[in-house]
């Protein structure tokens, strides 16, 4: 019997606990879901055999090690910043490991002595990152046994509100860690553009936006997204002239989050003290020049064209200019912006979340087989457009749950049942990974439209 561990059961954690739990009879799995909550956790496994609940505070040493000594693969659910500790102990206790993250240095460090124990830390198996690369890869080989050369290749991904649910101006609720989305881009970005080496700081970030159109859904404000360059290697892109990844939101949304940007109210680096009863209007007005004028003087001087009427209605719709009241009576002013995010941006009963993905791909393909080899005979500029919609069932059954849980539950049971065998640091963009995962995403309708032109 394979004994898996999960730690943390939040709300990207429900698909990934739904699917190992209903196969885990059939698989001779005993799942433990963990959780600093044992509420929490007990709630994610009523009416399932063959698993347990646990309360578990990954920051014990001794507990941590405890409970991966027991088990034979581990899942964790854990913030990105934590999954270091959980991977060592994993690699020393000859333990299998799988998270949904990004591929982080110290995951890096481990590889060598992972593959020596043949143990696999596989990362970047959920969304963005995960089905991107899958779906990307399946691609990119494909035009490479055609012999096409890849000139262009962009990627967006965005976990938003569905169309139904959409009923505040922003278009924007909370599907996944508050957190990161307030603080998302702070690194800036790095990618490539006509062979050309690109970097925008995170001051820039926000307003350097590209339109991407989705069928059937209109257009999203896209900006780009950490180091895209680094996956030239992984994704066999070495020779690429643009290459980027980003992140979607709806259109408008990064100029009216840019306010928050530039006036330093998405910063984590410090505490601001005593803010219990001051207003939101007090904490944007000490941003701005003192003067006389009302808030919305001070933001049009300080932003000048950078900020209009669309915005306006962004920032009201936050109480921003009245006498909103700041409940916490300390925190960094990303602290107290995502409070007042929590309660504005909520999924409510009912509402659908959404998730949008788009690949676009240039490529030069070979002449038609008549016309090799004949003089004049260019290679044809070809294009490639893979978009996914997926909306969620309700505020706890959501998209994103959906689409971060199965493909980290399906490649897990797909590596347990000896479909690949892999070891050291791994991440989707081996076919050996990538091509069961989206055949059987397929039987949960994420799939991409794809058109060539």
């Amino acid at each position: 019997m394979n004994k898996i561990l999960i730690i943390g059961a939040g709300r990207s954690a429900t698909s990934l606990i739904d699917y190992l739990l209903k196969n885990a009879v059939a698989n001779n799995w005993f799942v433990t879901v963990s959780d600093f909550s044992l509420d929490l956790a007990q709630s994610k496994i009523k009416g399932f055999s063959n698993c347990v609940a646990k309360k578990f505070d990954v920051n014990h040493p001794v507990e941590r090690e405890t409970i991966i000594k027991e088990h034979d693969l581990i899942i964790s659910m854990l913030p990105a910043s934590m999954h270091a500790e959980v991977a060592r102990d994993c690699v020393k206790h000859g333990k299998h490991m799988a998270t949904a993250s990004y591929v982080s240095d110290e995951m890096k460090k481990l590889d060598a002595e992972a593959k020596q124990k043949g143990i696999l830390l596989l990362n970047e198996i959920g969304l963005d990152p995960g089905i991107d690369h899958a779906s990307a890869m399946k691609i990119i080989d494909g035009i490479h046994s055609k012999g096409g050369e890849i000139t262009l290749f962009k990627s967006y991904c965005g976990g938003l509100v569905a169309p139904e649910s959409n009923n505040n101006p922003w278009g924007y609720k909370f599907s996944w860690n508050p957190r990161n989305v307030v603080v998302a881009g702070q690194g800036g970005a790095h990618f490539l553009e006509n062979g050309n080496l690109k970097n925008v700081s995170y001051n820039d970030l926000f307003k350097k936006i590209e339109n991407i159109s989705i069928e059937g859904y209109g257009n999203f404000d896209g900006y780009a997204n950490r180091d895209s360059i680094s996956y030239k290697e992984p994704c066999h892109l070495k020779n690429i002239k643009t290459l980027l990844r980003g992140t979607l939101r709806q259109n408008g949304y990064c100029k009216a989050w840019n306010v928050f940007v530039q006036l330093g109210l998405t910063d984590n680096s410090y505490k601001i003290k005593n803010t219990s009863g001051i207003t939101y209007t007090e904490l944007l007005e000490s941003k701005l020049p003192k003067g006389n004028n009302s808030l919305k003087e001070k933001l049009k001087s300080f932003f000048g064209n950078d900020i209009d009427e669309n915005v306006f209605e962004k920032l009201n719709y936050l109480e921003l200019f009245g006498n909103k009241k700041i409940k916490l009576s300390e925190g960094s002013p990303a602290e107290l912006l995502q409070n007042l995010l929590e309660e504005k941006w909520k999924l409510n009963h009912g509402d659908k979340d959404m998730i949008v993905m788009q690949h676009q791909f240039e490529y030069f393909a070979s002449p038609p087989a008549p016309l090799r080899g004949e003089r004049g005979a260019e290679p044809l500029l070809k294009k490639i457009t893979s978009s996914l919609v997926v909306i969620g069932d309700d505020e706890i059954h959501t998209a994103m749950a959906k689409t971060v849980g199965l493909p980290l539950a399906i490649t897990v049971k797909n590596f347990l049942t000896g479909k690949f065998k892999l070891n050291g640091v791994q991440i989707p963009t081996v076919k050996e990974i990538y091509e069961p995962l989206l055949k059987e995403l397929e039987e949960f309708k994420i799939v991409f439209k794809e058109e060539e032109f």
